[in-house]
């Protein structure tokens, strides 16, 4: 079993993150809650959007225990299992007209979502990596593109090739947990319009997910790229001499002139 600490200092020391990594756990039925984990709806007085549910444990770093009615986000409530899919989603026609020109293109969309079975699971446990009182399934790390990228290569140290990705720029906690999860493997993540507006991720900021069962590898992958020269910051190239406006130069040519008499 890969040990929390471990993965939190490595992530910390060669990525750098802006906010804290997440550790994320589906949770069956009966389980018993971890200690100090907080219920948005009962211990915050409000529902919440699953991604602004992460983004209280990134940004605060909360631990939360999110169950189907302390969610606010339709869409989650049907990717996760805590409703059931209804005509109204499976034809398309929630995604018609926003993210879709007909219901049959959104028909397509909503089918191609990851999705668990419905009541499969109880709830969504997440608290930051270095802080998390439960063995999670899932890790998350949100940060810039060179960030990302800094986890990408690391993901492929051992294996090689490249990683591919998908996203239909909605339902982005979906494609987190439940892409992860039903894949079995890394991968990077655009953050949706909903996580911006509800959960505030910046412009900047992607995602990047891979399976708790992983994270040896990655960490291998994190020493060994960056043994190899590949770091973050991103180092910069700063051995040549520079240009200078000619209002400059001909003050350094007082100088050389000065050299000469």
């Amino acid at each position: 079993m890969p040990d929390l600490k471990k993965l939190d200092e490595a992530l910390n020391q060669h990525i750098h993150p802006e906010t804290f990594p997440l550790a994320i756990k589906m949770a069956k039925k009966g389980e018993a809650l971890p200690e100090k984990i907080k219920r948005p709806k009962g211990d915050l007085g409000v529902e919440v959007a699953t991604c602004q549910g992460f983004s209280l444990a990134r940004r605060y770093g909360w631990s939360l225990a999110i169950f189907g009615d302390d969610i606010s986000c339709p869409l989650t409530k049907v990717a996760f299992g805590f409703e059931k899919e209804v005509p109204y989603f499976t034809d398309g026609l929630a995604c018609e007209g926003m993210y879709t020109v007909s219901k049959q293109a959104g028909k397509k969309t909503e089918s191609e979502v990851p999705k668990f079975g419905y009541k499969e699971y109880e709830s969504i446990w997440v608290a930051p990596v270095g802080r998390a009182n439960f063995v999670p399934e899932v890790i998350c790390v949100y940060g810039n593109s060179a960030q990302i990228m800094r986890l990408l290569t690391a993901s492929l140290y051992k294996s090689g090739g490249y990683l591919v990705s998908r996203s239909a720029g909605r339902i982005d906690c979906a494609d987190i947990v439940i892409e992860t999860l039903k894949t079995g493997r890394a991968h990077y993540i655009l953050p949706c319009y909903g996580d911006r507006i509800f959960g505030l991720t910046q412009d900047y900021e992607m995602a990047f997910a891979f399976p708790f069962s992983f994270a040896d590898a990655l960490i291998e992958g994190l020493e060994g790229t960056h043994k190899g020269g590949v770091r973050y910051p991103i180092p910069s190239f700063l051995r040549f001499q520079a240009q200078f406006p000619e209002k400059y130069q001909k003050l350094a040519d007082y100088w050389k002139k000065e050299g000469g008499e």
